[in-house]
């Protein structure tokens, strides 16, 4: 018997609360003032939209048939100039949300809170004492836009945004990953990604093909390498990396909220990758693919079974002859376009990754709404649907006009990364207070600068800067950090528990700072100071980027004078705790 399935105009709302900040915190009591400051009040629940199945399909389709129109484009990917995605457009979408909802939002950041920011978001790391002087002294009306455009030339862009992607497309993992990933390319190729400003779609395509020709490209295998020959693992890594949704929920029926995702979408990406399989070549390691095999039947909770079709969300169904009931298939060598002493370097004629590279990811609309949205959660703290990788009809979105806008200017861009992060960093929204406007309580109205945790490569890294005075990319700081600090793009900013006790209880934080009063850095320069007052000084420009007032003054020079029999060791234990404020570890 078939289960009734909800109509299609019936799509459950989601409620998803939004929980304000929040941190526990231990450390010197007389810093606990840090743990909170800047901070924006708890915002309450979001308020639910309602948006079906059927009008999610049409949009989609509506999209597609716009990136259809802009298929033809330049072979070059662009370089970034910012002209393609222009501010002000971006802008009065926003700023005319705001108008319709009644909502006044925060003031313009000012300069030093804009400089760590975008260092923070763009670098990877806090800015130095002189890079943040140096900018807030430059009397340049567009020095802002300077700024951005010196940060994506840089060579910190590639290494921050190669640590957020390989998080988001593969996800944290203990240190023996972390090396694979390192060993096999994949680590290089996301950097290269990212430096050479290469176009979104040809990324995906080739992760996904995993059959570069360029040896330069070889590390793109490894994203369905490390899955093991996991099949389901693949699809369940796929859908959310590159259309933007989750489909763990239709393995064993049609999804129960999401109408338009279904059991058949679900089979169907896993039909795509099935035949794969991990091999190890003499040019190196190599995802192969069969011509044969792979015809299976799925079956729901009631025991219906079904073909297990090539398939999925918003494509047509690729045709592929199935072989009549038990039949065997012979994995003869005319099937393949070429052959190989290897069989693992053999490429079928009919190769089913490719046909979904080119039949279902190639001008997919979500293809460029996801990545759209994940980079403006990225710099915004929340995608325009949220969460950023659930990107279905029961997740509408907040600014449905600018979504798609954007999408369709992503993909008439090239796909170009580079031009989209710098009109978002230079968006009127991006550069907002981060101190929540009265009476306005919904973060997807961006109304206020949304706060977040630094991830854990940005922990390491700006305290390395702040404690050695220069950034030499610490490899064991790093290590530490990224497996014990949550994963980036959080749905709340509460610090968790493990997080908590990693850098209050933790030995690693400590043993750091202790080591680093051997060497030429912050802790050996104050203790060489001529007061307490300019240790304070120095530590709130070194940390905080900007001077103590009274109280904070007074109660570093009263904690350093109740430990003058030890003053190396309470210098670390001030630079401990302010390194444990929110003031700190957050980006706000």
């Amino acid at each position: 018997m078939n289960r009734q399935r909800a109509p299609l105009w019936g799509a459950i709302p989601a409620n998803r609360p939004v929980k304000g900040s929040g941190m526990d915190r231990s450390g010197l009591g007389w810093l606990e003032w840090g743990a909170s400051r800047h901070l924006p009040n708890p915002s309450p629940p979001i308020a639910s939209r309602m948006l079906t199945s059927c009008r999610y399909l049409l949009g989609m389709f509506l999209a597609s048939s716009v990136l259809m129109m802009h298929a033809s484009r330049a072979d070059q990917p662009s370089e970034g100039s910012g002209d393609l995605f222009p501010v002000a457009k971006i802008n009065d979408f926003v700023s005319q949300a705001w108008e319709e909802r009644g909502v006044n939002p925060a003031a313009r950041c000012d300069d030093r809170q804009f400089v760590r920011r975008v260092y923070l978001d763009l670098a990877g790391r806090v800015p130095t004492i002189e890079e943040s002087d140096a900018f807030a002294n430059d009397t340049q009306p567009d020095k802002r836009a300077a700024l951005v455009d010196r940060l994506l030339a840089s060579e910190d862009y590639p290494q921050h945004f190669a640590d957020l992607f390989d998080a988001l497309l593969m996800g944290r993992t203990n240190e023996g990953k972390y090396k694979q990933r390192a060993n096999s390319g994949w680590r290089k190729y996301l950097e290269d990604v990212f430096r050479k400003n290469r176009p979104w779609d040809e990324v995906a395509a080739e992760v996904l093909l995993a059959r570069p020709e360029d040896k330069a490209k070889r590390g793109a295998v490894w994203f369905l390498y490390e899955r093991n020959d996991q099949h389901q693992a693949i699809a369940e890594a796929v859908a959310p990396a590159f259309f933007g949704i989750r489909i763990e929920c239709a393995q064993c029926h049609d999804h129960m909220v999401v109408n338009e995702i279904e059991q058949a979408h679900y089979w169907g990406l896993v039909a795509f990758f099935n035949r794969s399989k991990n091999a190890k070549t003499k040019e190196g390691l190599r995802v192969a693919e069969s011509a044969i095999g792979g015809f299976s039947d799925f079956a729901n909770l009631e025991g219906d079974s079904t073909p297990n079709l090539l398939t999925f969300l918003g494509a047509s169904t690729v045709e592929e002859p199935r072989p009549a009931g038990d039949a065997k298939q012979e994995d003869a060598d005319d099937l393949y376009a070429t052959t190989s002493e290897d069989p693992a370097n053999r490429i079928p004629k009919f190769s089913r990754r490719q046909r979904f590279v080119e039949d279902v990811l190639r001008d997919h609309p979500l293809l460029a709404r996801s990545m759209v949205n994940r980079l403006w959660a990225i710099m915004l703290g929340r995608g325009i649907v949220h969460p950023f990788d659930e990107m279905d009809s029961v997740h509408p979105p907040s600014h449905p006009e600018l979504l798609d806008w954007l999408a369709t200017e992503f993909a008439e861009s090239n796909y170009d990364i580079r031009s989209l992060v710098r009109s978002l960093a230079l968006s009127d929204a991006y550069q907002l207070d981060s101190r929540q406007p009265v009476g306005v309580d919904d973060p997807a109205s961006f109304a206020w600068y949304l706060e977040r945790r630094l991830t854990g490569e940005q922990l390491a890294r700006s305290i390395q800067l702040i404690a050695e005075g220069k950034f030499t990319n610490d490899v064991e700081l790093i290590k530490q950090f990224r497996q014990q600090i949550s994963d980036v793009l959080l749905d709340e900013t509460v610090v968790g528990v493990d997080d908590t006790l990693f850098l209050t209880n933790g030995r690693g934080l400590d043993n750091y700072l202790r080591s680093s009063r051997d060497k030429a850095g912050l802790l050996a320069e104050l203790n060489g100071s001529e007061s307490h007052r300019q240790r304070a000084e120095r530590l709130f420009q070194s940390v905080f980027l900007r001077a103590p007032d009274g109280d904070e003054t007074k109660a570093v020079v009263d904690y350093l004078n109740a430990r003058n029999d030890d003053l190396p060791a309470a210098l670390q234990q001030v630079l401990w705790s302010m390194i444990n404020s929110a003031e700190f570890q957050f980006n706000h």
